[in-house]
């Protein structure tokens, strides 16, 4: 039924929150992650209300792939993403650059309820050392729907510059590599979604036709290992804004890096073909939105979703 409600878990490292009878989340706030690959919060496990996978965490291809995390690849000399640096004179090579985000807290522990909120603050620490950046960081689950078999997250974050410095924030593109904006928040899906379908509210259809546009959502659907049926999972862009001092900054639209091909992949880039320079005491602020349902939605039901979550 429509506005069932939440139970959250608490096990100290992580915190999980079912629906419907399934665990749908775990929000991993202390990872055991290797430093090569920039250790970082994350959300993994992810499921549908029927029960079907809707992450991977760790695949063979791209260890630092974890779930649905909040990255940045390129930040002047630092990768907050994990693994290899890209750079046009070597392409992608390991460096000692890898830094990590630690979570300090949650405003308030989560609770059981039809909205379930994690209000929490962490640091980005350089490999160096350095403290970077603060962020004050809110999921809010909310729509859980068993009926319609769907459920909802908003990811909302402010990051500010405590460098002393203004800082370059990028992406293998801006650094020289060909439609390979990914950056922010990124959802990395199973082996089954290899080959999922892409459709964007703009019209377009297929992840090379959708990579690198602007659209308020883009939807990815598929099968279901293991379990009969499938799933769409919708995606919106939501709002990307930067100030400082009070003063609004001008700062790149929000474009799609979206691949299914090789392995599915969905990241609503804040920097895809341009960098952000923000500067000490300047704040970005990022809003999204996703919603995981429990089959594979005629078109007419994705337009549907797309005005009802609208952000």
């Amino acid at each position: 039924m429509a506005n069932a409600e939440y139970t959250v878990t608490d096990r100290h490292d992580s915190v999980t929150v079912t629906g419907g009878g399934v665990d749908l989340l775990t929000y991993v706030v202390h990872p055991d992650t290797k430093a090569e690959e920039a250790p970082k919060p994350y959300l993994f496990p992810l499921r549908f209300l029927d029960g079907g996978d809707a992450a991977v965490r760790r695949p063979w291809d791209h260890r630092w792939h974890t779930g649905l995390q909040f990255t940045w690849s390129h930040v002047k000399d630092q990768n907050f993403w994990g693994g290899p640096t890209f750079s046009t004179e070597g392409g992608y090579q390991m460096r000692d650059n890898l830094g990590r985000m630690e979570h300090q807290g949650f405003a308030a522990p989560p609770v059981d309820g039809s909205e379930v909120v994690f209000d929490e603050t962490l640091k980005w620490i350089n490999s160096r050392g350095e403290h970077w950046y603060d962020e004050h960081r809110v999921h809010r689950l909310h729509s859980l729907d068993t009926e319609r078999g769907l459920w909802s997250v908003d990811l909302t974050t402010t990051l500010t510059n405590v460098s002393g410095e203004t800082l370059p924030m990028g992406s293998p593109t801006t650094a020289g590599r060909e439609q390979a904006g990914y950056t922010g928040w990124f959802w990395r899906g199973p082996r089954s979604w290899t080959g999922a379908r892409v459709v964007s509210s703009e019209g377009l259809e297929g992840d090379e036709t959708v990579m690198g546009t602007t659209a308020d959502w883009i939807a990815m659907q598929s099968e279901h290992d293991g379990l009969d049926g499938g799933g769409t999972i919708l995606t919106f862009a939501g709002a990307s804004t930067a100030a400082v001092d009070g003063e609004s900054l001008e700062i790149p639209e929000i474009r799609w890096f979206v691949r299914s091909g090789v392995f599915a992949v969905i990241s609503p880039s804040p920097a895809f073909y341009e960098e952000i320079h923000l500067p000490h005491g300047g704040e970005l602020t990022l809003s999204h939105r996703y919603v995981f349902v429990s089959r594979v939605c005629e078109d007419e039901e994705l337009k549907t979703l797309g005005a009802e979550f609208a952000l």
